[in-house]
């Protein structure tokens, strides 16, 4: 059994599915389960979650067939659109929806001739210059979408924010203002299906910009997408560890790779199983705290591949086999973020797979 975990509380879960219900009940909840769920685990979160809401958002078409594979049939949104290698075919016969975002994708769709159709989301680029249409050139791209027919009417219109975690910037009213002149600019409007624009940050922070569909993702799991946890949101994940051993360690004596740090007292120090083979990061600033026994301790010295060091300090009376929290219940990932510069979903989708997902509740 992994001595790392990452476990998931599953109430948590629905308690932040059951807080976008009740506080946007006429909103589509599309719940973004990309990158293995924010490492929460899709599939697990998947089954959990598929008859609480409208459909699933994932990044690649490998994601969304795993989803099919188990028996999920809730609609599931491909964020990225299918690729230039993908088999369109697929997108059919496991009715996936797919965002477009370029030319050659209303091209492909061109080319081919079936029987039944896809549901596609137009995506309009309204700053984040990443994916999308151009404003200037997105009417004549929509008109050519609705007139493929394998193409599903009405067509969807989703955008994305750059900055909606930054509340004092104009960017993102500008974003929603050109969200809004888009969908006044097409004249035929029953072929405009939901509208989408709002993901975590935009769901918390911005009203205006909720439409039919919103699109919780760091959200979901309990972790707020702004520097400050979201005390109405539940946090799902405890990742964590155990002490492997405690050692006496003198004054002026270092401990690690490279030696890097040396203690200015005699101690004692905690070895943990955990280390940046399990996705804990090897860049992490020395004194970033860890909770053991329900007081926090520093990391000292480099994180290795598979163990890290902590000061438990000379009176510290911490045994093998107590728990370590690297984050979670008492030390939240947003604390960790701001300690180390390291944004809270990156810290979270880089955990690698040796640290198993275990799930409570």
């Amino acid at each position: 059994m992994s001595i790392a975990v990452v476990e998931i509380d599953r109430k948590a879960i629905l308690h932040n599915i059951d807080y976008f219900r009740k506080n946007f009940p006429d909103k589509e909840i599309v719940a973004i389960v990309k990158a293995n769920a924010y490492s929460h685990g899709m599939l697990g979160i998947a089954e959990l979650l598929c008859d609480k809401v409208d459909g699933f958002g994932v990044a690649r078409v490998s994601e969304a067939l795993a989803l099919r594979k188990i028996g999920i049939i809730t609609p599931i949104l491909l964020l990225e659109g299918f690729f230039p290698h993908d088999d369109i075919g697929i997108l059919i016969d496991f009715n996936l929806q797919t965002v477009i975002h370029s030319q050659w994708q209303i091209d492909a769709l061109n080319d081919i001739a079936m029987e039944k159709q896809i549901t596609a989301w137009f995506k309009l680029d309204t700053g984040m210059h990443r994916l999308g249409f151009n404003i200037d050139e997105a009417l004549s791209a929509f008109n050519r979408l609705a007139c493929c027919p394998v193409v599903r009417k009405p067509i969807h219109l989703i955008s994305h924010f750059s900055s909606a975690d930054e509340l004092t910037l104009e960017q993102t009213a500008k974003q929603i203002q050109l969200f809004e002149q888009f969908i006044a600019s097409i004249e035929e409007k029953t072929l405009i299906g939901n509208c989408s624009i709002a993901a975590s940050g935009g769901i918390l922070a911005w009203p205006l910009s909720h439409y039919d569909a919103i699109r919780p993702g760091i959200a979901l799991y309990g972790v707020s997408p702004f520097k400050q946890p979201i005390s109405e949101l539940k946090p799902a994940m405890t990742f964590k560890s155990e002490l492997i051993t405690v050692r006496q360690h003198k004054k002026g004596e270092a401990v690690g790779y490279g030696q890097i740090w040396s203690s200015p007292k005699d101690t004692k120090l905690g070895v943990v199983a955990m280390g940046y083979g399990d996705g804990y990061p090897r860049s992490i600033a020395e004194n970033t705290p860890v909770l053991i026994n329900g007081r926090r301790v520093p990391i000292v010295g480099r994180v290795s591949m598979d163990m890290i060091v902590v000061d438990l300090g000379n009176d510290g009376q911490d045994q093998p086999g107590d728990e370590v929290i690297f984050w979670g219940k008492g030390l939240p990932v947003e604390e960790i973020a701001t300690h180390t510069g390291i944004s809270a979903y990156e810290l979270l989708t880089r955990l690698t797979t040796r640290a198993k997902i275990h799930y409570i509740n």
